[in-house]
């Protein structure tokens, strides 16, 4: 059931993005836009709430668990940036703005690196938020799994690393269309 959850509230961020969105640039109506793109941290909330009631309940604890500490995590680092990349999209597609840079070279490497630091962020809330419910839930033998998840973090970081290491290394060419404009 979690799963699910999940996979709705996934869909529930990007349902109010575009719905944000929408009004923002079709409607005519920014206030409503901005309202609604301001309240995907709700889905958040809800998420975490799910989990904790379902640790509550004497669910073994499990990946979809980590899994949901993990979306918290990352939706609180990378949500405002993932809204103003959609911004910046609707912007150029629905409003004949200027398309948004694409980064190539060093830049992209720094930008990579500067993704390891939000990872790193993300990373350090989905542990704290293991945390508490590991302290919420207060029974050790269902909640044991939670504990364990340390190595799933590492890996994650670990592949975010190499990531901006390989971009470092080997920088990012522009795209064939760029390089003749």
């Amino acid at each position: 059931m979690l799963v699910t959850i999940i996979i709705l509230c996934e869909i529930g961020l990007w349902m109010l993005i575009a719905a944000g969105l929408v009004s923002r640039y079709l409607l005519h109506r920014p206030r409503l836009g901005a309202v609604l793109l301001a309240a995907t941290p709700l889905v958040d909330l809800l998420l975490l709430t799910v989990t904790y009631f379902d640790l509550r309940s004497g669910a073994q604890a499990g990946f979809t668990h980590v899994l949901s500490a993990l979306y918290l995590g990352f939706s609180v680092v990378y949500g405002h940036r993932l809204i103003a990349w959609a911004d910046r999209w609707a912007t150029h597609l629905l409003q004949a703005g200027p398309r948004p840079p694409a980064l190539h070279g060093m830049a992209y490497a720094r930008s990579c690196w500067v993704d390891v630091l939000r990872t790193f962020a993300s990373l350090l809330i989905a542990a704290a938020v293991l945390g508490l419910l590991v302290l919420a839930v207060g029974d050790p033998t269902t909640t044991a799994p939670l504990l364990d998840a340390w190595r799933v973090l590492g890996l994650i970081l670990a592949i975010d690393v190499v990531w901006a290491a390989s971009y470092t290394i080997w920088p990012k060419r522009p795209h064939a269309d760029m390089r003749q404009g």
